[in-house]
């Protein structure tokens, strides 16, 4: 079979992209300057949910047949959060209040994600019983205890909406499907003045060993790190601290030889998941240096911003720390406008801007 196949709606539209901007490269002879953007961060920062927003804002969006290719990975987004939910009732033995939905979810359990494409009748019916379950939904509030997608929750308290017929996804369903980023990645936006190449790299650790070949002539590294993994754990390492090892990663970034002449833009990310979970996770009890007032978001959040800034000092490049929703295109479009802006002033003579 045509191994296009198997290409997702993402790499075609980038293969897209990278195709007219070459052609535009040659019609314009070189004329046009191209910045390149490395976007860095651990797993699951929303490096991916960022790219998404450029090509909704900068690119070309996506189309009716872009969004259809979505359904299948929105259907496996869910299989895959239903599972988690059910092992974590095993492993932290937690009853289910209607004792019928053990059923339900050993059947469930036994769906291979991987050859969902739609979600079939008896699963949906299932996975409605078994997420509206009070065991599993007091599972959730434990969700720091376990590993489970951001996403779970979006996705599984709208089923009727996604199994109802003629579905085709949302902007919003489409920016919160999780699809781990594996190598590089590149894409190409026009930006009038310049062409950015941005350049997104797995986040795990087993993917970092990657990172080396793009690290070459880069204008700006856009660090993102998610504001609410102050409580979280590693997909990696249950022994580590999801924020420690982001700290620390981005600690190694800045100190790198190939990065002295690069500037920073640091995207603490994911707002609003740390405004709903610092109301009942208090940061102290993982930062113990924090000592401002628990449940307060904006207490949390120029503590953990701080935190970045002070591992940044004594670097003659500035860092320019900004606060993201990464799911919020709204607020992405400002931000990445300021982002934009800054990057030009720093290239002015280069890109022969007056």
């Amino acid at each position: 079979m045509d191994k296009c196949c198997y290409m997702s709606p993402e790499e075609r539209e980038s293969q897209r992209i990278s195709r007219e901007i070459d052609r535009q490269l040659k019609r314009e002879k070189g004329n046009n300057k191209e910045l390149k953007l490395l976007l860095l961060g651990t797993g699951e920062s929303g490096k991916s949910t960022f790219i998404k927003q450029m090509r909704i804002i900068h690119g070309n969006g996506y189309s009716e047949d872009d969004r259809k290719g979505f359904i299948k990975l929105v259907c496996q987004n869910i299989i895959i959060a239903i599972q988690a939910l059910i092992e974590a009732m095993r492993t932290l033995n937690i009853n289910y209040l209607d004792k019928q939905n053990i059923g339900y979810a050993d059947k469930l359990k036994e769906v291979d994600e991987i050859q969902v494409k739609t979600l079939e009748t008896w699963q949906v019916d299932a996975i409605k019983r078994v997420w509206n379950d009070h065991g599993v939904q007091q599972c959730y509030n434990r969700r720091r205890e376990f590993q489970l997608s951001d996403s779970a929750k979006y996705y599984l308290s709208d089923m009727d909406r996604i199994t109802a017929p003629g579905y085709l996804p949302t902007l919003q369903d489409i920016l919160r499907v999780r699809v781990p980023t594996s190598g590089i990645i590149e894409y190409l936006f026009d930006m009038k003045n310049a062409i950015f190449r941005m350049v997104d790299v797995g986040g795990q650790r087993s993917q970092r060993k990657k990172w080396i070949h793009c690290f070459e002539n880069v204008t700006s590294i856009i660090f993102l790190a998610a504001l609410n993994e102050y409580d979280q754990v590693l997909y990696e390492s249950e022994k580590d601290n999801r924020m420690a090892e982001s700290l620390a990663l981005f600690k190694t970034i800045i100190s790198s030889q190939w990065f002295q002449e690069s500037s920073t833009i640091l995207f603490l990310n994911k707002t609003d998941l740390l405004e709903e979970k610092i109301r009942t996770s208090h940061l102290a009890r993982y930062f113990p240096d924090y000592k401002g007032p628990s449940g307060d978001a904006e207490s949390a959040k120029t503590f953990i911003e701080r935190m970045y800034i002070d591992l940044h000092k004594n670097r003659h490049k500035p860092l320019y720390t900004h606060f993201t929703c990464a799911t919020d295109t709204e607020n992405i479009r400002v931000v990445f406008r300021s982002v934009k802006d800054t990057i030009f002033l720093e290239n002015m003579n280069s890109l022969n801007l007056e």
